[in-house]
């Protein structure tokens, strides 16, 4: 299970995508869970990179969900109308 820091901005997008993508690649399987229950502090680029995130599971074949997304940042899915692209476990 990869998991979300408590901070995630457009500060540490990038080096939070890295890190993500990198413990993709260690892992197997072709479910890919997000741990997001640590995640405190973000904006919409949590949003972004959770979409690049998908992006890279789905050109490797594998699927992508979140487990314990904040309700806020649940909520700022579905005002950008992409809730379903990220789906919960």
């Amino acid at each position: 299970m990869l998991v979300l820091p408590s901070e995630l901005t457009h500060l540490q997008a990038n080096a939070c995508l890295q890190m993500l993508v990198q413990g993709l690649n260690s892992q197997s399987g072709s479910a890919v869970v997000v741990d997001g229950a640590g995640l405190q502090r973000f904006d919409s680029s949590a949003l972004a990179v959770l979409l690049e995130l998908r992006r890279e599971c789905l050109g490797h074949g594998r699927s992508l969900s979140i487990s314990a997304m904040p309700v806020r940042l649940r909520d700022l899915a579905g005002l950008y109308g992409i809730g379903e692209l990220l789906p919960a476990v």
